[in-house]
């Protein structure tokens, strides 16, 4: 029995360092009181972090830190503690790291056993804060996209745009979320060509009249790009709440040509040796972006443009791509997996030498919806559903010339009439892979009138199609890919239907078209050369004066086109380029009447092309474009154009340099 109040001492021990945590173990050598008030009165941080007495067989001790105690029971507690014969003081056996301190306030350090006992270690010395320095001290950061520059690790340089800049929108301008970019692009392209080229008489000399003349020629274009845009908001994981935008184009353009009349309807401005200087300015964006609101935390949006902007209608610009003033209403849902298009655009008029805008509106109104659906039918391919709507009526305002003198509404040829015509495109696209394969579509359908075609003189019916694909595989450095379009062509020039496919302002990244002769290349046809086979950068055989001044024509030869192309990696740099097409009529029969020729062959050639691609800096600042194309004439181009050129093989060259900061 008289063991029995050590027993329960001892029990009771072992209770407190199982619910309480480490507990001074000084209650076995008589000073149990002084121990459990300096536990007790310990401060408890967050965390259940907790501050044990210190060293002191007197419990007057400093306070030290400890880790973390918890309040879960485990055999690692304290299991008891016994009397140390040599000190008189108290060490206790099963305690964990956690009770380093309560050995130093027993006057013992923690060992092994077998080792000698060493001196108890000092307590840590902690630097008061003064020391440390005031404020005086403190490094002053505006903003964290000035940190970098603030610890000198890396000074702005404004002529760099690949690390922080403020022109580049990497550092706000004002406040914390006002950036500006700005971007200035110089590119410079110098391009010759033959083509046949259609005369009237006043190019003739000597007893023979030739209906064409030698078709060589030459242009040197110039154009520098200045954008500005003034951007409010974050934009790092969501639209700006605000933007601003301007892009002019500043152009300067010198053509030359063997054909007299060919360069203006005045010979004699051109400069008396065929030659034409000219510049224009003109402004290519100029709008305002309005963030209307987010409608997840994923950044669903909805955004008003209103301005002069860009609008394309499908993945590669088959019917309209252009830069026109409007009114476009956009956003996404569905965490972005759905987007879709609702605008509005009243088009300007086009200069005739740079192809750029010009301060003038035209009687040409389009409307445009489209909706895009992501990862369908399988994940990495999208689909997209478009309708565009164009509406002109600019039959009622007469006729118009362009800045050469020239007719380019209406037509010069058939009736010559002024007239109207709506119609409208309803368009299934499609763009992505199928596991390796990579594939784009385009498909539609044109329905519509036209008030008085010029050519069946009479009003009529639209209805025709269109659709392109191009497929291709990626091998290394290397891709092979396959291409093919159609556009449909009219049966009958004279009936009251138009089934010759036509865009309203296209410019289809397809089938190289940058390279090519006949997607780049406008042809000239009938009406002393002012009626095209094709427009410029323009695959579609529409029969327009211009893609830029004149209207659309729905009644033409329509166009059957099949090719292969490669793009080949040469260097990390370097990137060769090769496309060949196969080029038919879908139907000659508006060919026929306008020539009053009996038989023309559907054959127009076979186009082929190169280039090679160099960006010595291996990125896109710096860009070298070199291509060749020609044309090999088939029948039916020979049946059109059979002079001493029409035989030949037609063909362009082009050197481009874009330079950009």
């Amino acid at each position: 029995m008289k063991h029995l109040p050590n027993v329960a001492l001892r029990v009771l021990l072992t209770c407190f360092a199982v619910v309480g945590g480490p507990l001074a173990v000084r209650a076995v050598a008589g000073d149990f009181g002084a121990a459990f008030w300096a536990y007790a009165r310990r401060p408890i941080a967050s965390g259940f972090s907790a501050w044990a007495g210190g060293a002191g067989s007197g419990g007057a001790a400093g306070m030290q830190p400890v880790s973390n105690v918890g309040f879960v029971p485990s055999f690692s507690a304290w299991a008891g503690a016994v009397s140390s014969p040599s000190s008189g003081a108290t060490v206790a056996y099963g305690a964990t790291a956690t009770d380093s301190a309560l050995s130093a306030e027993a006057g013992v350090a923690r060992r092994r056993p077998g080792q000698d006992l060493d001196a108890v270690p000092p307590d840590p010395v902690f630097t008061p804060p003064s020391a440390l320095g005031g404020n005086d001290d403190a490094l002053a950061i505006p903003d964290r996209w000035r940190l970098v520059e603030t610890l000198k690790v890396k000074k702005e340089s404004l002529l760099d745009p690949y690390n922080q800049n403020t022109l580049k929108a990497d550092r706000p301008i004002y406040g914390r979320d006002w950036f500006l970019n700005l971007l200035v692009v110089s590119d410079s392209t110098a391009e010759l060509r033959r083509i046949p080229q259609s005369v009237g008489n006043q190019a003739n000399r000597g007893p023979r009249l030739d209906q064409f003349a030698k078709g060589e020629s030459s242009t040197l274009n110039q154009n520098i790009i200045t954008s500005l845009s003034l951007i409010k908001g974050n934009t790092t994981f969501r639209p700006p709440d605000w933007e601003f935008r301007f892009t002019g184009i500043t152009n300067f353009n010198y053509s030359t040509s063997k054909t007299e009349g060919a360069l203006n309807v005045n010979p004699s401005k051109s400069d008396g040796q065929g030659t034409r200087f000219d510049s224009h300015f003109a402004v290519q964006e100029l709008f305002v972006d309005k963030h209307l609101r987010n409608k997840s935390d994923r950044y669903d949006f909805d955004s008003l443009r209103v301005g002069i902007q860009p609008f394309i209608s499908d993945f590669r610009g088959f019917v309209f791509n252009d830069q026109q003033p409007g009114v476009r209403l956009f956003g996404n849902f569905i965490n972005n997996r759905v987007q879709y298009n609702l605008a509005y655009f009243r088009r300007l008029n086009k200069d005739t030498n740079s192809g750029l805008n010009k301060f003038e509106l035209r009687n040409d109104d389009v409307y445009a919806a489209n909706l895009y659906y992501q990862d369908f039918p399988v994940l990495g391919f999208q689909l997209q559903g478009t309708v565009l709507y164009n509406r002109n009526t600019e039959g009622d305002r007469g006729r118009k010339f362009d800045t050469n003198g020239f007719q380019v509404r209406p037509a010069p040829f058939g009736n010559q009439l002024p007239h109207n015509y709506d119609v409208t495109y309803f368009g299934v696209n499609g763009d992505g892979h199928f596991d390796r394969l990579n594939l784009t579509f385009a498909t539609y359908l044109a329905r519509g009138k036209d008030s008085r075609n010029q050519i069946a003189d009479r009003a009529v019916t639209i209805d025709a199609l269109f659709g392109a694909a191009e497929a291709s595989l990626d091998f290394d450095y290397y891709r092979l890919k396959a291409f093919a379009m159609y556009s449909s062509g009219d049966k009958d020039p004279l009936d009251d239907k138009g089934e010759g496919f036509d865009a309203i302002f296209n410019n289809a990244q397809f089938a190289g078209s940058e390279t090519s002769f006949f997607g780049r290349q406008s042809v000239p046809f009938i009406g002393g050369g002012r009626v095209a086979l094709n427009g410029r950068n323009s695959f579609i055989p529409s029969l327009r004066t211009s893609k830029e001044e004149g209207q659309s024509n729905f009644v033409n030869p329509g166009l059957r086109l099949l090719g292969v192309g490669t793009d080949v990696d040469i260097l990390p740099e370097l990137r060769f380029i090769a496309n060949a097409s196969y080029l038919d009529f879908d139907n000659t029969s508006s060919l026929r009447f306008l020539r009053t020729q009996g038989k023309i062959d559907r054959h127009i050639g076979e186009d082929l092309s190169v280039a090679l691609v160099y960006r010595p800096l291996f990125i896109n600042n710096i860009v070298v474009r070199l291509s060749a194309a020609a044309l090999i004439p088939g029948d039916g181009f020979q049946s059109l154009f059979d002079t001493r050129d029409g035989n030949q093989i037609q063909y362009s060259t082009l050197a481009n340099v874009v330079l950009t900061y």
